[in-house]
């Protein structure tokens, strides 16, 4: 009847995470494609998101000592309420959205994102007992790759709506599935606290592997975002001149599929003698991604047809980073503390967002001034970094 409860909670817990991440995928492609239309330069597109990974570091460190402190699922009924008020503020009379009220409602959006995921993730370690890791895993994996998909889904969703509705609309059709998820959620979710109550000082880390782990995501995710957030979309609009929802269907296949192979990683890794990943198997699969950034580039480089090159080098990267990204996932959450697992989360989630804003803001400065060969190229060696981290992590 307890593991019962414990998957109940866990359906819960993931349709909310779900419907919040649709949404977020879709505003992403939603604020795109408006400011790209208007005319902004890559580096004005990445400078938007800019307060949205800023703040998602910060809500990452302190988020989860607050979380510790009012209950995990309080501060996801937060970041579903203020995603509610980030898609709102972008409702205003297009005369009013400059590039500094953008990237305030980003920034919201951008607490919110993180509160959302920290406390999704964070509440599985409490749904189960320590010595079920193969349950942990798979649940944990299932999370994440089901969120993805429902994030690829969201681009899709994003460009089908800017084709068919527009900006404002689009948005007010969001902010009406996010109301009902925050209902149901707030009916159906059950209170989740722990016994300790960590200082304000402690939200950083002492452990040398989730610090280590932590290091490693930074440069991974970096080495992502540096071609995939700005640079891309922006190639594919403006030299194989593809159209709005053919950028977004396209990106929103990659994203789904990466998704899915997320959600099986656990049986892609498992073997007879090891069923949960260790940190010399994390080292294993992200070494292994380090030369197809490289090998994209060089395709580009020799002349070959851009479209057949980046359709087939997506295929292979997300494969092989999918699974570093679920067993990055699964041992966060097994490295963590039960009584501080928000905590540890929580920073291990800031490195992310440190990640993937350096790689936001390197990926429209670099494709203004390089392209995205030079993008690609950087990226590969982020990842180099990110394997050698890897490899001093506990075995």
């Amino acid at each position: 009847m307890a593991l019962n409860s414990a998957a109940k909670q866990y359906l819960t817990i993931t349709l909310s995470y779900w419907a919040f991440t649709l949404t977020d995928g879709a505003l992403r492609m939603l604020v795109l494609f408006f400011f790209h239309g208007l005319g902004y330069s890559p580096i004005e597109l990445a400078s938007l998101f800019i307060l949205y990974e800023f703040f998602g570091i910060l809500t990452n460190l302190y988020g989860g000592w607050l979380a510790t402190r009012i209950g995990l699922n309080t501060s996801l009924h937060i970041g579903l309420a203020l995603q509610i008020l980030a898609l709102g503020m972008l409702t205003v009379d297009p005369s009013m959205l400059s590039l500094v009220y953008v990237m305030i409602a980003q920034a919201i959006s951008g607490i919110a994102k993180d509160l959302n995921k920290m406390s999704a993730k964070s509440s599985i370690k409490l749904l189960l007992s320590d010595n079920q890791q193969t349950k942990l895993y798979c649940w944990v994996a299932l999370l994440t790759g089901s969120k993805n998909s429902l994030k690829g889904l969201g681009f899709f969703l994003g460009g089908f709506l800017m084709t068919t509705l527009g900006f404002a609309s689009s948005l007010h059709t969001l902010m009406a599935l996010l109301a009902i998820t925050l209902v149901l959620s707030l009916l159906f979710l059950q209170p989740q606290k722990t016994s300790y109550k960590p200082k304000f000082s402690e939200s950083l880390s002492k452990s040398r592997d989730i610090n280590l782990l932590s290091g490693a995501r930074f440069f991974l995710f970096g080495s992502r975002d540096i071609w995939f957030v700005i640079a891309l979309p922006v190639f594919l609009q403006s030299q194989l001149q593809w159209t709005h929802l053919q950028v977004g269907s396209f990106m929103a296949c990659w994203v789904i599929g990466y998704g899915l192979v997320q959600a099986l990683a656990p049986k892609i890794t498992s073997n007879y003698q090891q069923q949960t990943p260790t940190g010399s198997e994390l080292t294993s699969w992200v070494a292994k991604l380090t030369f197809i950034p490289a090998l994209i580039a060089a395709g580009l480089i020799y002349g070959l047809d851009p479209a057949i090159i980046l359709i087939a080098g997506l295929l292979t990267y997300g494969v092989v980073f999918a699974i570093n990204s679920s067993i990055h996932s699964f041992l966060i959450v097994a490295f963590s503390k039960r009584d501080s697992v928000s905590t540890d989360v929580g920073f291990y989630y800031m490195a992310n967002a440190a990640g993937r804003l350096s790689g936001t803001l390197l990926s429209g400065l670099i494709y203004q001034q390089q392209g995205l060969v030079a993008c690609l190229a950087v990226s590969s060696a982020m990842v180099i970094i990110s394997t050698i981290l890897s490899a001093k992590i506990s075995r």
